[in-house]
């Protein structure tokens, strides 16, 4: 990976590319440290170091995307979450509205109108989302009642009230516009870059916490299992179901076609982060209801148990939630019946499995079998936070599990695959040297 990123540098037109994406990255977190305006920002800082030190609180898995922005209020408090969140619904949708189907299969025309649709969904999650943290910020609740300073300067002015919601907005619009600048002119996916630089802002501050409460010994080990960890993790990740697809020759006019010979690639973790990310919000609603209505008797028992990340009933609820969605997710990203069609329409077979309705089975069959591994994987990998906070009494963002992970190493193995691919393009020598 560091050779890449070295012949990388000597390339000029890479190199700009990567210096630009650095630029980015940087204007990126200047942004997540900038505070609205009206904010006070002495006591959030002091509300941060409490909360800090409790391993609860509802907007744990938001605030890591947001690079610990959100609990600071700042101007990119909202971070790449709206964002995501859309994207997740757009393709959810593509799938129930006919409408949205049928864009996807116009190609790059369709798809720039569901992009578009996109960052329209995105805009309207983002002022609903700022109007729910600054209401909670205004009333004194956004901490969950841990501290009860005065985040406003001036909380009962409605002008002030919108300002910061508007600033926030604003701050999810110039976001977007980052990811789809490092996408055009950089090298990756620029959304995924940003969630990238977002998790990891958090991840020496989470280290060094470690070492403070617990000592030389407890971070050393926690440093050797998390690189254990993320051996594991790029192992799952590049491991993939290769099942081989034969295709026919056939004469188009007085040429010969097809008689090649490719594979359809099964990942292990076909579904990615999203199954992980599904299952935190819908852990989070219980939560988030009972903090608007902490009075109610369901509200005392939602609190002893699905509050707090070490309980063993939130823990074995999160599981299997996770379990749930990785089927639930792969089976609307891949269809087996199209794909038997499109390999039918084209001439190609599975060796030994008839064109058609057997081929069809036959790749439920296999996506089944290879989801549960990838299911068990991602849900062991979420839990590891929620253990560390059992036994060496952890924060919520542990570092070395969960979404952390994932997003590391699946972000940071796109960009150096296509760093070395672009490089293969501008090296490859050919026949004649």
């Amino acid at each position: 990976m560091l050779s890449a990123f070295v012949h990388a540098f000597r390339t000029p037109d890479l190199r700009k590319k990567i210096l630009f994406v650095l630029f980015v990255i940087v204007l990126f977190r200047l942004g997540s440290t900038m505070p609205a305006p009206g904010i006070n920002v002495g006591n959030v800082q002091d509300c941060v170091d409490i909360a800090s030190e409790d391993s609860g609180g509802i907007f744990a898995l938001i605030n890591v995307f947001s690079g610990g922005a959100l609990l600071q209020l700042t101007v990119f408090a909202l971070g790449i979450m709206p964002y995501i969140t859309a994207s997740i619904i757009l393709q959810l949708l593509v799938v129930v509205i006919p409408r949205l189907e049928a864009l996807k299969k116009e190609g790059q025309a369709g798809q720039t109108k569901i992009t578009q649709y996109t960052r329209y969904l995105t805009l309207g999650l983002a002022i609903l989302q700022a109007t729910g943290i600054v209401a909670l910020a205004r009333s004194g609740n956004l901490f969950g009642g841990a501290c009860n300073k005065q985040l406003l300067y001036r909380p009962d002015s409605i002008p002030s009230f919108m300002l910061i919601v508007l600033t926030m907005v604003a701050g999810t619009a110039v976001i977007m516009w980052l990811g789809e600048l490092i996408t055009d002119r950089g090298v990756g996916n620029g959304m995924s870059i940003l969630i990238f630089t977002q998790v990891v802002a958090t991840f020496p501050g989470a280290m060094w916490q470690i070492r403070q409460v617990n000592g030389w010994t407890t971070f050393s080990l926690v440093i050797l299992i998390g690189l254990v960890i993320v051996a594991a993790v790029i192992f799952i990740e590049q491991a993939q179901r290769r099942i081989p697809v034969q295709y026919a020759k056939r004469m188009v006019g007085r040429r010969m076609f097809g008689g090649s010979s490719t594979y359809i690639p099964l990942k292990v973790n076909q579904a990615g982060i999203i199954p992980v990310i599904f299952a935190s919000s819908l852990m989070y609603l219980p939560a988030l209801m009972a903090q608007f209505n902490s009075s109610a008797p369901w509200a005392g028992w939602i609190n002893d148990n699905f509050v707090r990340g070490d309980h063993p009933l939130y823990m074995a609820t999160f599981f299997i939630l996770i379990v749930f969605f990785a089927y639930f997710y792969v089976s609307i990203t891949f269809n087996p019946e199209e794909v038997a069609d499109n390999m039918k329409k084209y001439g190609g077979f599975i060796p030994g499995i008839r064109a058609g309705r057997p081929t069809q089975v036959y790749l439920g069959y296999v996506l089944s079998r290879i989801t549960a591994p990838g299911a068990l994987y991602l849900g062991l990998i979420a839990l590891i936070p929620m253990v560390a906070i059992a036994l060496i009494g952890a924060s919520q963002n542990f570092p070395f599990g969960g979404t952390t992970i994932l997003i590391i190493v699946g972000v940071g193995l796109d960009t150096v695959k296509q760093i070395e691919s672009q490089l293969q393009q501008r090296n490859y020598e050919g026949f004649l040297k």
